[in-house]
């Protein structure tokens, strides 16, 4: 009994003492804190109210401002809100939170550049928090900068991994890149892992109905949506269009925008509270690597053999980084098995109409995007067919895909010419190439390799002048002869497999780029590029996936790297 006593007697104590050092707490102090609990009940003029106290008498508090702005922003004064925090950072420039909220009110403006300003900094000063990254990417998706876009949610995405934010902020990226399918793919495998996702199921519906003009999978989409709860503040409108689909899918109205035009990309809470302002500032993700091959000219690995002439200085060709990894889509089985004229290209889609739809205005932006002028790289089934249509579609999916077979000379090691006559054309050509006069160069590089057909530079040049040129019968031939002189020359296998690519004889690239890592594994180039073979031509994603991921073992820093996860993210096994 004394035990129950005495606990009842502290208890009574306590709450005495705390009621005492309560009443003593300076007002602007106990104004902060009682609006703070306000806020997070959502107790907004409350809030308010106690909030401005504080700031009147704690004025160089930037915390407290930070506070009373997010009280206005959620109040809906959305100008008062912007002053408050600018008060916050006129008195403390680092208060990472005011930066991120004075961001977050710039989107709901629409003021996406003013907002990129802010979400930058915020990430400078916090690089390893997402939410900032994620914001960004959004800012930079309404301003049409789909590069910047791609390395702000890539580096959000490897911050956190299963956040699903992140992809659906890349697969928008793909849609201003004219992908739309490729985007398709990245809203359904964040569907399949997370299934109540909106964002992405808004996504897909709208690229389904406008840009793939699939009806039946954007109306599957919608109604999906619809069934998530909370229902979201556009339901009614979203209900609205899913019902026209239903009735008349040719005659139903493009999307309109919602209460909230933001839902595609998901915004955090707000930052009311400050961190550590002395956060260092890290390194920016670095730049992505151009998305197309380069063909450039280094000094030769060696010098011409000794029996020739004094030696002039070789150009020889480095091997460029292959193209960037897309999410690998189903081949069109009835795509062409003949090589083409000219390098693998973009194979054009209609453009999507120009009328401004649901997508434009989305993203907040009155321009239209670049969908009616870019050109889409992949053919394809639509992601969720509706099931009426899956089992045809996973069929034709599964046909084998005929590509044309090259023919190999197969030369013999050639013998050694007129090593003073092929000088001199080798010394022309290389003067033209400076000049980048191509045509002529190649030509007098052809002409060395014809007076010294066992000089390896010559032949290998002309290879490559023919290479850029799309002269691939030519291009072809001479590699074939360089590989004759020099069996295990590196450049001139891989730059072969290349132009086996370009030309459509897309067995023959892998199994020239398999010669090149039986003698090389550590080829970080050649595993990247016969995984870009799997996944986007030879339809194995089994084996795209194991060169993938050797290429993250050898090098996790790789350019592409982004990339990759990103794939391999999309396409699990």
């Amino acid at each position: 009994m004394s035990a129950k006593i005495f606990s009842v007697r502290s208890a009574i104590l306590w709450i005495a003492l705390v009621s005492f050092i309560s009443g003593c707490t300076p007002a602007g102090p106990r104004a902060l804190l009682k609006g703070k609990k306000a806020l997070a009940r959502g107790e907004l003029t409350a809030a308010v109210a106690q909030l401005e106290t504080a700031t009147r008498i704690l004025a160089t508090n930037a915390a407290a401002w930070n506070y009373y702005g997010v009280a206005l922003q959620r109040a809906g004064q959305p100008a008062a809100a912007a002053d408050a925090y600018a008060t916050a950072l006129r008195l403390d420039r680092d208060l990472a939170e005011a930066h991120f909220n004075l961001g977050c009110l710039r989107l709901e403006q629409n003021q996406p550049d003013a907002a990129k300003s802010e979400f930058t900094i915020f990430t400078q000063l916090r690089p390893k928090e997402g939410d900032g990254w994620l914001k960004l990417g959004s800012a930079q998706i309404k301003l049409n900068d789909a590069a910047a876009a791609e390395k702000s949610f890539s580096t959000a995405y490897h911050l956190d991994t299963n956040n699903p934010a992140a992809l659906n902020g890349y697969g928008l990226t793909r849609i201003l890149r004219g992908k739309p399918r490729e985007a398709a793919q990245y809203f359904t495998s964040i569907i399949k892992t997370q299934p109540g996702f909106a964002p992405a199921l808004l996504n897909l519906a709208t690229v389904n109905q406008q840009y793939l003009h699939d009806s039946k999978a954007a109306l599957e989409n919608y109604r999906a949506y619809l069934a998530i709860s909370p229902r979201a503040a556009n339901w009614d409108e979203v209900n609205a269009l899913a019902t026209s689909l239903e009735q008349s899918p040719a005659a139903a109205p493009a999307p309109a925008p919602g209460a909230k035009a933001n839902l595609a990309t998901p915004a955090p809470e707000l930052k009311p509270l400050p961190k550590n302002s002395n956060a260092t500032v890290a390194a920016r993700p670095p730049t992505a690597a151009p998305s197309e091959p380069l063909v450039k000219v280094t000094p030769p690995r060696q010098a011409p053999e000794p029996a020739k002439p004094t030696p002039i200085p070789v150009k020889v060709v480095a091997v460029a980084t292959p193209p960037p990894i897309v999410v690998a889509p189903t081949a069109d089985p009835g795509a062409a098995a003949t090589p083409p004229a000219t390098p693998a290209e973009p194979e054009t889609e209609p453009a999507p109409e120009k009328k401004p739809g649901f997508w434009q205005r989305l993203l907040g932006s009155g321009k239209a995007t670049n969908t009616s002028t870019s050109t889409y790289v992949e053919k394809g089934v639509t992601p969720l067919p509706a099931s009426s249509e899956l089992a045809a579609r996973q069929a034709a999916a599964a046909a084998p895909v005929n590509f044309a077979r090259y023919n190999y000379s197969a030369p013999a090691k050639p013998a050694t010419g007129d090593p003073t006559a092929a000088h001199g054309a080798f010394t022309k050509a290389q003067v033209l190439e400076q000049g980048e006069k191509w045509v002529e160069a190649e030509q007098w590089y052809q002409r060395a390799a014809t007076f010294d057909p066992a000089w390896f530079e010559a032949q290998f040049n002309t290879a490559v002048l023919a290479h850029r040129l799309r002269n691939y019968p030519l291009a072809l031939a001479h590699y074939e002869q360089a590989l004759a002189i020099r069996p295990e020359a590196l450049e001139a296998r891989y730059n072969f497999a290349l132009a086996l690519q370009a030309a459509g004889y897309v067995p023959d690239a892998a199994n020239e780029l398999n010669k090149v890592l039986a003698a090389n594994p550590g080829e970080v180039r050649a595993q990247l590029a016969l995984g870009n073979l799997y996944a986007q031509s030879l339809r194995n994603p089994s084996q795209a996936r194991r060169h993938y991921l050797k290429v993250l073992e050898l090098d996790p820093t790789n350019l592409r790297a982004s990339d990759i996860r990103f794939w391999l993210a999309a396409n699990p096994n």
